[in-house]
């Protein structure tokens, strides 16, 4: 098995709990002499069942990448990477959109409201990150699909 069929695998079991999780609650109370539209005990079975192959899962995606080198780093440290590239874009776009605000006086009175950084430099880093970030996200990508899962 590939990691990309994994990670997928992953993402499937991730949202088959979540569905487990919402059918047991519609199906853990019922009124007296009725009978619940599924078997309780079934899907606690399959829910078991699904959060222990989960498990396994997990383990094995995470031994993965931590073996696997990608031009001299770990798939750990590139999803590390990928993902506080993603937070720091993330904030800066925040703060430049603070900073873009314009503020309108009625009077020449009133107090006036101007950026204390340059947006277009701020803009300007934002874009290279984001190159970066996608360049990154295709090279996981690529490892994804041609990196075998440690068994």
């Amino acid at each position: 098995m590939k990691l990309a069929e994994a990670l997928q695998e992953r993402a499937d079991l991730n949202r088959k709990i979540e569905q487990l999780q919402d059918r047991l609650n519609n199906n853990v109370l019922v009124q007296e002499g009725e009978q619940t539209a599924e078997d309780p005990k079934k899907l606690k079975y399959e829910l078991d069942s699904s959060i222990l192959r989960l498990a396994d899962l997990i383990a094995h995606i995470n031994q993965t990448n931590c073996t696997t080198i990608v031009e001299g780093q770990t798939l750990t440290a590139l999803i590390a990477k990928k993902d506080t590239l993603s937070l720091k874009i993330r904030l800066y776009k925040e703060i430049t959109s603070t900073a873009s605000q314009t503020s309108y006086r009625a009077r020449n009175t009133e107090i006036k409201i101007k950026s204390t950084i340059s947006v277009a430099d701020w803009q300007a880093e934002i874009d290279r990150m984001a190159r970066e970030l996608r360049l990154l996200d295709n090279q996981l990508q690529q490892s994804n699909w041609s990196t075998d899962l440690v068994e």
